[in-house]
């Protein structure tokens, strides 16, 4: 080494990141502070309830400068699972850095082993929880409570998602952005509404896929901007009933979506309040017919739901009631 130079020092971290929060983003940033160069490992075994590809992305997302990697081995978690437990995770490690770091971080006890066994130095980094008082376990049992402490990029999957549900002329739209409003948080309009505003109001079969399309962008555009909850003005299985009902049949691939997307809470509207027509309204005298096809379609789906009914100061009760006891869960 010539005179002067100084050698790049290099560092790991290893976690779960089950999921990612504002005490992970000290500790890496604490980090990429204290060397030059930084790895962090992402460990995941197939039975954690938070898929390992998506903490990857997340962690690959919020640190795109930092070396990410994904370890997949299904190792053993503690220490008394396995006599070879030290000696498992030393063999996954030196395969993803052969040379070893000259550091460890991290703010667990175990950091100090993991350290001996790599022969790298330990940095302990608050250990005490004491300037990010969070954990990944407390986030999953209560993410609503602990929601500052979530980067953005990862509050969307805790979001709590609630789909107002029903036949035409119930209120729907009005009460959606009511609630987003209370609420203090974003909403997702009806897009066929838009869509069909240019043409009169009439929809035609090859709509179909564009209104799907196009509620589905708007959701997953949204989701990004909510606080805790967000609230949808119909969803995919409406559109599958409104294909049915005007044309006989629906996109296959519009059913499977409508089945795989997943709502915390359906709000269905009951018919029991005035009809009033518009040029995107159709079926004055089927909507009782509409609502009971609403509810064989929520419930052959096992999709949750409360009807909402009565006037519109007790359906404005209802719903809060619900949307109350559905983020205090």
């Amino acid at each position: 080494m010539e005179k002067g130079l100084q050698k790049t020092t290099t560092g790991m971290i290893l976690g779960k990141f089950m999921p990612p929060h504002l005490g992970h983003k000290y500790l890496v940033d604490f980090a990429r502070n204290y060397v030059d160069d930084l790895t962090v490992l992402v460990c995941s075994i197939q039975s954690e309830p938070i898929p390992g590809d998506l903490r990857y992305c997340w962690m690959k997302q919020i640190f795109s400068d930092v070396n990410v990697v994904h370890v997949t081995d299904e190792n053993p978690q503690e220490p008394k699972d396995d006599p070879n437990f030290w000696q498992i995770w030393y063999d996954s490690i030196r395969r993803v850095l052969p040379t070893g770091p000259d550091y460890v971080f991290a703010s667990e006890d175990y950091g100090w082993k993991l350290a001996e066994i790599l022969g790298a130095s330990y940095i302990p980094v608050d250990h005490g929880r004491n300037l990010v008082p969070v954990s990944g376990t407390q986030i999953r049992q209560n993410s609503l409570t602990n929601w500052r402490y979530l980067p953005e990029s990862v509050r969307p999957y805790f979001v709590r998602r609630v789909c107002i549900f029903g036949a035409e002329s119930t209120g729907k739209s009005t009460l959606t952005q009511n609630l987003a409003n209370h609420y203090h948080t974003v909403y997702v309009s009806e897009y066929a509404r838009g869509l069909l505003d240019f043409k009169g109001g009439h929809c035609d079969f090859t709509d179909i896929p564009l209104i799907a399309r196009g509620q589905m962008a708007s959701e997953d555009a949204l989701v990004h901007q909510a606080n805790k909850v967000i609230f949808c003005d119909t969803d995919l299985i409406t559109t599958t009933i409104w294909s049915d009902v005007l044309f006989g049949k629906c996109p296959r691939w519009i059913e499977e979506e409508g089945n795989r997307r997943q709502y915390d809470l359906y709000l269905l509207l009951d018919v029991d309040v005035p009809w009033v027509n518009d040029s995107q309204r159709f079926l004055v005298n089927y909507r009782e017919e509409f609502r009971d096809r609403c509810i064989q379609a929520l419930e052959s789906r096992n999709r949750p739901y409360i009807i909402i009914n009565g006037d519109w100061k007790q359906r404005w009760q209802k719903a809060c009631r619900a949307v109350d006891e559905l983020l205090e869960r």
